[in-house]
Formats: C-alpha cells, structure tokens, sequence
C-alpha cells in the first residue's frame, strides 16, 4: 500500500520520509538522529540488503545511501530504487570521491552528493535543496497529468457531443472538425481538414451560410445562430438540416491547450462552433405546414390555401388589367359509389379523380378540395372566357372513363360552375360564391356539364333560399298532395294504372307543380323525404281503390336517381310497401335510361331483386337516352314509356312517328308492354291502336287529377261495367 507524506503537527507542513542506508552502524545512527532532530521521518538501514528490503515495504521522498557496503553496494540499492520507488530521491553519502565514483552515481539517477566526513549544516542544506527539487518534480508531474486528464476528457467530451463540433480558420476552411460528422453526414473529420465550410453546404445554401460569418458585428457576446443544409456524403442519404451557432475566437483570452486538436498547425483558429441536426424539427414543421394547408388525402391545396392564392392572383389580375376564373366543381354520382363500396373505395375514388384532374391543368392553375367530393380550380391570367371553357370540358372529358376499385367499375361525372373576374365579381368570396352558384343550376339542369355565372342566377338563388326554406316546412306540415293521371287500356278505355304525381299546396304561391320544386329538391338532397311521403299517400289511396273493386289497378311512382342511386333503395322501398300493406304486384316503377347507364352492374342487380318481389318495371321517356337494345335484354324490364316528344309528330308527317313504329315494334319483339306518353288527339289514339300499343296516358283522358277525382272516375267505371 503507498503511504502518502506525513504533516507535521506542529507546523502544518508535509514532513519528509527519509530512508538512511549505511554499513557502519555508528554513523548511521549519527545522522539519523541529526535528521530527527530536523523534524524528519527517518528509517535507518544497516546494509544494502536492508536498505532495498525497506524500499519493498514502505514509502520514501529520499533515499540517502553509501555507496560501499557489504552484500549489495549504493549502485545496487539506487537500481533496485530505481524499479520499485522511482520518484524517491537519492543523495549519495560516501567516502568515495573519485571523479568516476561520482560521475555513476549522477548517471544511476542521485540528485546530489556528499563526501564524508560531511559538515552538518552543509548536509541540511543539500538535504533542502533536493527535497524542494524533488517537490517541484512532484508537482509538474502531478499538473501535467490533470491536464492529460482534463485533455482526455475534453476530447472525450467533443468527441462525443450529440453535435458536430468544429474550428474554421480566417480563410473559411476547417481546421478541426469532430468525430461526428462520420455519423451524421459521412465524413471522415480527417478528410475535411483545410477544405472550406462551403462545400458542405447544400448550392440553394451557400449564401445563407457564407455571409454571417463576415458580418463584423460578431463577438463572442453576440453570436451568429443561422439554419443551413448540408450535405451528405454520396447520393444514399437526402441532406440534411443543421442549426448552426459560430463564436469567434479570442486569441488574446485563448485557455493555453485550446488548440490542442487543431490539426492543421499553419492554420490559427478564427470561429469555433456547433452544428446541432434538426433535421427531424423542420421535418415536423414542414409536416405541419403542410397540414394546415393541405389536404392529406389528396394531397392538393385545401380551402385555406386556395384563398390565400386566389386573393394573389386577384391583386395580380387587378394591377395587370387581366382576367381570371374560379371554378367550382362537384362530382355527380360519387356519393352512390362512397354509400355502396365504402369510404375507403371512396378515398381511393377521390385520389384517382385528383389525378386525372391534374392532368389537365396548366403549370401556374391551383387545384384545391374543398370538402367532400368538392373542388375549387383558380384559373389565373386567362384571355377570354374561352380559356376557362376549354379547360372546363377537359376536365368533363377526362372523367368519363370509367374507375375501375378493385373489382368494380364505377362512373362519375362532374358539374361545373364558372366565375369570371372581375365580371363576376372582384373579391374572394363572391368569385367562389358565384361560381357555387353556377355550379347549382348545372345540377338542376342534370348534371354532368359547366355554366358561367350571370346575374340571373342571383335573382334565382335568393329564390332558392326561400323555397328550400318552405319546403323543409311542406315536409314537417304534410303540405303535399298526390294526383293521378290515368293510365288507359287502348282497346277497351278502362283505367288499368295511375302516375302519381306531386303537387304542393303552398300556404302563400297556391298549387305548384313538380318543375316548380322537384329540381331543387334534387340538389338539397329533400327528394329522398319527399318521395317517401309520395309513394305514402299513393299507396293508401290505390290501395283503397283496389280494394273498393279494381282488383288490376296498377300505381306508376317516377324514382329520383338519388333514390335508385342509394345502397338501401331496394330494401328501403320494400319496407315502406309492407309497412302500408300494398301488394308489389301492384306497383311499377319508372326509372329514366339515364339512371340504368350510370351503372349498369348496380342497377341491374337492384332492379332484379325488385321483380322477385313482383314489383315491375317500366323505362320512362323512353328514346331520349341510350336506347340500347343490349341493356333491354339483360334487365327485368316489363314496360316501355314512349316519351311525349315522339307522340307530338304523329300526323304531322314528321319523322318522330317513324321512331315510334320502331320503338312498339322493337317493344313487342322483346314481349314488353307500352305505354304512350302526352296523348292528346284521337288521331294520335287511332295511330297507337294500329301498331298494337297497349295503352295511352295523356290529356285525351284528362290532366293528372285529385284523389277525389280519380275515385269519380273509377266509380263511374264500375258502373259502366255492370251496365
């Protein structure tokens, strides 16, 4: 165990460990007790065996040693000294005096030597001297290893820290650099040394992190902080974000050893600095930003950026007298294909829409969702209206292929609405305001196409406003009514169905007709409702008038698109019929071509399930949509409605009345039933009877006419019967 120096009680100083070794036991013991007497710790030593023996089992500051003894002489015991004590001091005391002698002993590591006899007080002092020395000696050693330690853990520390630590000369280029940027950017610090700081730095960030360093204002009090990117080694990597603190350096306040890992030795240290990575923070931010302007699920401008460009492009437009145009667009059909395959094939709807879209855009155009299956296009520095009409019918035209989602191909279509600066308006809100509006009347017009915005729309709009207002309140007051116009066998005149027909009772307007209101409870998405409380009435009235003796009265209800179009409606109709008892055999309903075409797969199932249920099936206004032979064969269709248009030219030598040939003769190979629409003369009568058509409906028998009407006429049939 090393035993440390031992303070005096009395002065408070260390006192010295001294290990005597002499053969001649009268002058060892003489000048132990002159060193004892000094204060000294002393341990006598008869010998050189005794003297090394001592050296392996204690400690000492000074050895003082003879160098003629028996056994094991001075030069012996300095040697053994020497391997098990080398900071012990030695101070040779011998009778040997020869230039040789003395000349060893300094060479084998003595710090003095004294001649015997020596004189006390010329021993004391050399005795001094060599203790002060070996003191000194101590404390270099002792200065010299709590700087290689602080050292150690300097470099420890730099090497270490999550940050790229670095040195820059006057010139710009590096003259140390840490460990770290092997791991963060792949860099060998070795390899950037005497390389200029730039060609880290990513080409749109030269500027950025070149200039702050020669602004002179910089002092260690007021750093420069600056956000650069560097670059990674190789093309593996993207670069990365660095948040970058330079300090200059102070020479004249420079701690000695500060440059201790300067590598380049011809360089003088002008900044030094961190480099922290926050690559993952301006990732975030961005990722934020990005958020709070767009849409996640397409990835386009939401309603809070396309604002913020469109108020650009308007201040733009005004300054440089241009045009520009917003547009609103809606997509037909897609909440059909969101209800019946599911959001997630809606998402995935949604995104392939986007990309078509985009598709037609030019390079300065932004596209932005605004919600749902809505979207705004602002269309900046256009010529004329006609820039924004050809873009309008791109974007019809590129959604009419269909979409194929995993196994189902799906249709939609889109409706347009156009506004134009400044004929449109000159702020933000009316431009999308008015373009909604446009959009609107596309929708009533059935879907599918584009309109500009015009002041008559407004005058409309504000119209629209009340009247959806009060048709809310028509639905929760029953205001409502339901009239029949007959439906009439051909050959014999008796009633053998009834269209039901809408009409509304309005408390202020008096009776309106479906035109009136039916086109805005399409957009309101209130035909659902108002549908329902229809074919309510319809079924309690017919039923009663089956039951009162027209055991084959047939009810005729039009379905909306929107009710067809739902993935309930054959359940929902189903329902309603058991809920008021009305036998499906007795109810036909009428759908347009339109409807079947937007997608056939669908509607084709739909409409199966119903004739399983005995509900039949008739195609109205037929000859204006597809008239496609192909989709007659696969569904269960039983009747065609020969649309009034074509009824119009019979006897007038128009070719309608050839269409009219083809269609009964069409209807009656396929073994469907035909009812002609808008019949209003005899001679039309005479001309349907000859081609075999079925039966009539039109203003010959009369207008669609009240329940209390209708039950007249029946009433007056049955009596014609038993007559």
């Amino acid at each position: 165990m090393t035993q440390q120096p031992i303070s005096s009680p009395v002065t408070d100083t260390i006192v010295a460990r001294i290990l005597v070794a002499d053969d001649d036991p009268r002058l060892l013991s003489s000048l132990s007790s002159l060193l004892e007497q000094q204060g000294y710790l002393v341990t006598s030593a008869l010998g050189g065996r005794e003297a090394c023996r001592q050296l392996n089992t204690g400690t000492f500051d000074l050895a003082m040693l003879d160098l003629r003894m028996p056994e094991l002489d001075g030069f012996e015991v300095m040697a053994h000294a020497a391997k098990v004590q080398p900071k012990c001091g030695i101070i040779v005391v011998s009778g040997e005096s020869s230039f040789s002698s003395v000349s060893r002993a300094l060479r084998k590591g003595a710090q003095d030597y004294i001649k015997k006899p020596f004189d006390p007080d010329e021993m004391l002092t050399t005795l001094e001297a060599v203790l002060g020395k070996q003191s000194l000696v101590r404390a270099h050693t002792d200065v010299q290893q709590r700087l290689e330690k602080s050292e150690a853990l300097h470099r420890y520390i730099v090497n270490n820290s999550p940050d790229i630590v670095f040195m820059l000369d006057d010139q710009g280029r590096f003259c140390f650099i840490n460990s770290k940027i092997e791991s963060l950017l792949g860099y060998n610090s070795e390899e950037l040394n005497g390389k200029h700081f730039r060609h880290l730095l990513d080409e749109q960030d030269i500027a950025r992190g070149t200039h702050p360093l020669r602004d002179p204002s910089v002092t260690p009090e007021n750093p420069r902080t600056f956000e650069v990117k560097l670059k990674t080694r190789g093309s593996q990597k993207a670069n990365r974000y660095f948040e970058i603190t330079a300090f200059p350096v102070d020479h004249g306040t420079l701690p000695l050893g500060a440059d201790f890992n300067a590598r380049n030795s011809d360089s003088k240290a002008r900044f030094y600095g961190t480099a922290r990575d926050v690559t993952e923070r301006k990732e975030a931010e961005a990722f934020i930003n990005f958020q709070a302007y767009h849409d996640l699920l397409t990835r386009l401008p939401n309603r809070a950026l396309f604002t913020d460009r469109l108020s650009l492009a308007i201040t733009q437009a005004s300054r440089s007298k241009q045009k520009l145009a917003v547009m609103f667009l809606d997509l037909d059909r897609f909440k059909v294909v969101n209800d019946t395959l599911g959001h997630a094939m809606g998402d995935v709807l949604l995104q392939v829409v986007t990309q078509r879209l985009e598709n037609c855009l030019r390079k300065g155009d932004t596209l932005s969702r605004f919600g749902g299956d809505e979207f705004t296009l602002l269309l900046p520095a256009i010529n004329s209206s006609n820039d924004a009409r050809r873009i309008a019918k791109k974007l019809i035209d590129a959604l009419k292929a269909p979409f194929q989602l995993g196994e189902h191909e799906v249709f939609v279509g889109v409706s347009i609405g156009i506004s134009l600066y400044p004929e449109a308006g000159t702020s933000m809100d009316q431009l999308i305001q008015n373009a909604d509006i446009a959009m609107y009347h596309v929708k009533a017009r059935g879907k599918d196409g584009y309109r500009f915005y015009s002041e008559s729309m407004n005058i409309d709009t504000v119209n629209r406003l009340s009247l959806e207002r009060d048709l809310r309140q028509a639905l929760e007051n029953n205001e409502l009514r339901v009239y029949y116009q007959p439906q009439v066998c051909a050959k014999s005149g008796r009633i053998v169905g009834l269209e039901a027909l809408v009409r509304w009772q309005h408390p202020d307007r008096g009776l309106l007709y479906p035109k009136d209101f039916l086109p805005l409870a399409e957009e309101t998405k209130l035909i659902v409702a108002l549908s329902e409380q229809v074919l309510a009435q319809a079924c309690r009235h017919v039923k009663g008038w089956i039951l009162d003796g027209n055991r084959d009265l047939r009810l005729a209800v039009n379905m909306s698109p929107i009710q067809v179009e739902h993935p309930r409606f054959v359940e929902n109709l189903i329902r309603q019929l058991k809920n008021e008892e009305f036998p499906p055999s007795h109810l036909e309903i009428e759908i347009t071509e339109n409807v079947i075409m937007n997608d056939l797969k669908q509607i084709s199932q739909k409409l199966q399930q119903l004739a399983d249920h005995g509900v039949r099936i008739a195609i109205d206004d037929f000859g204006t949509g597809y008239s496609s032979l192909n989709y007659l064969h696969q569904l269960p269709i039983h009747t065609l409605k020969v649309d009034q248009s074509f009824i119009r030219g019979i006897g007038n030598g128009e070719d309608d009345a050839c269409i009219v040939n083809a269609i009964v003769a069409m209807a009656h190979g396929l073994r469907l039933d035909i009812i002609a629409e808008g019949v209003e003369t005899d001679a039309q009568l005479v001309y349907l009877r000859g081609l075999g058509c079925q039966q009539i409906q039109g203003f010959l028998y009369g207008p669609a006419q009240s329940p209390e009407a209708i039950s007249r006429m029946l009433d007056g049939q049955r009596v014609r019967a038993v007559v």
